[in-house]
């Protein structure tokens, strides 16, 4: 018999947890978060979408909202860094 071993959850998916408490805000105002990557260092670079993208107060979205959701649930993260639609290629 072999006793089942809990799944420790990847700092990419404890991320997405993180940001998936603050998607609903973001959907309110027809927006969301896309998690592209999550490094050893502790760097997340992540994308806004649809209204959030062209939004004139994303700014305050991304270091109120965000930013603070991410370093509050994970202090390990070192930096956060949106990247524009146009550089994210497939």
């Amino acid at each position: 018999m072999n006793p089942t071993v809990p799944t420790v959850p990847t700092l990419f998916e404890r991320v997405q947890a993180a940001l998936d408490t603050i998607r609903p805000y973001l959907a309110g105002d027809g927006g969301d978060v896309e998690l592209l990557e999550v490094n050893e260092a502790g760097e997340v670079r992540l994308r806004l979408l649809g209204h959030c993208e062209q939004c004139n107060i994303r700014h305050l979205t991304l270091s109120n909202g965000i930013e603070k959701v991410i370093r509050q649930s994970l202090p390990e993260i070192t930096r956060i860094e949106t990247i524009p639609t146009s550089c994210v290629h497939p």
